[in-house]
């Protein structure tokens, strides 16, 4: 196996991994100075991390014991698949998709098997069918909206997950605030779903690592015998919850973003490229007439650094870039415009 990579390259305008262009809010800066001076560092965290869990409890309109935390929302999907993957099992995703599921099941010792998106890459309700009804799956994973391709998925393919698991359904929801819809009010006691969530994006808390997943009582207290104990620092705890007071003023951000997210869209739309419509911050387009490796050079070359998915199964040719500041979104635009207009 080989592990995850993204290209770190030191450029003015960095538009290759979906975080936010905002930094956070200043009163959240000041809140945390104020927590690093009051952590009791000589002493272990909260294993429970209960403050925490009720915050976002209160948040979602659950109970402490349905929300798990962890250190961003991939350790989230490593313990998920801890508990539920590994040998003799097997995890479902639906490619192309976010290649930490099948990541990190591998690792577990879960067998992978990969239901295959169409040639516009929307996913069709009857290759979930075949796909569990096939192979029966321990965990199937549905990324909403889907990253890298940024469509939003159709609540029908929800409604195929759950009405033919076998086993658990995961959504990663990494990228619900700015999305049409959301899974999370359709978590029960009685489903077999959990709906994980990220700080990383809306919330700009990408350097501090922190996701959850909201899922029924019994599926949450597996993870806790699969993680490993005090595995949520103190400090991380206390500046979460301190986010939370913020999420008003972080979440008016989003309507910028997607403002922009329309801009580069008709932009983008206008050059020689395909592009696909995005739920997300983020938008997957294709140049016809360049290659995409020799576009993704000669943008960094300009000071632009977007992701290059070109290389990928079934994303030959493409490249994605993240929705950044007005300022940094017309330097891609000029940098991607005088990219294809090399021959």
């Amino acid at each position: 196996m080989s592990g995850y990579h993204s290209a770190q390259v030191d450029v003015p305008v960095r538009l290759n991994t979906n975080e936010s262009p905002f930094p956070p809010p200043d009163g959240w800066l000041d809140a945390v100075a104020n927590i690093a001076k009051t952590v009791p560092w000589n002493r272990y965290p909260d294993r429970g991390a209960i403050e925490l869990r009720e915050t976002i409890a209160r948040r979602h309109n659950v109970s402490p014991a349905n929300i798990f935390v962890a250190n961003g929302s991939n350790e989230v999907i490593q313990t998920i698949l801890l508990a539920y993957g590994g040998a003799g099992r097997c995890v479902a995703t639906f490619e192309p998709t976010y290649q930490m599921y099948s990541q990190i099941a591998g690792v577990t010792g879960a067998d992978v098997v990969q239901g295959e998106r169409k040639a516009d890459l929307t996913l069709d309700p009857l290759e979930i069918e075949r796909v569990l009804t096939r192979d029966k799956p321990s965990v199937s994973f549905l990324c909403n909206p889907n990253n890298p391709t940024g469509l939003i998925e159709p609540r029908a393919n929800l409604d195929a997950l759950l009405a033919h698991t076998t086993g658990i359904v995961v959504v990663d929801e990494a990228y619900a605030e700015f999305s049409e819809w959301s899974a999370m009010d359709m978590v029960s006691e009685d489903k077999p779903l959990a709906v994980t969530r990220t700080f990383s994006k809306t919330l700009s808390m990408a350097a501090l690592r922190v996701g959850y997943v909201v899922a029924p009582k019994q599926m949450i207290a597996d993870l806790e015998i699969a993680v490993l104990p005090y595995h949520l620092d103190s400090f991380k705890q206390a500046a979460t919850i301190a986010a939370l007071g913020f999420v008003s003023e972080m979440e008016q951000r989003v309507d910028a973003i997607k403002s922009e997210r329309t801009r580069i869209f008709t932009a983008v739309s206008d050059m020689d490229c395909d592009v696909w419509p995005s739920g997300s911050n983020f938008i997957l387009f294709r140049p016809r007439s360049s290659a995409a490796s020799a576009v993704w050079q000669r943008m960094v070359d300009a000071g632009v650094l977007v992701r290059d998915c070109s290389t990928w199964p079934r994303l030959t040719g493409c490249l994605r870039v993240t929705v950044g500041t007005a300022d940094e979104n017309s330097a891609f635009l000029g940098a991607l415009s005088a990219a294809l207009s090399i021959n």
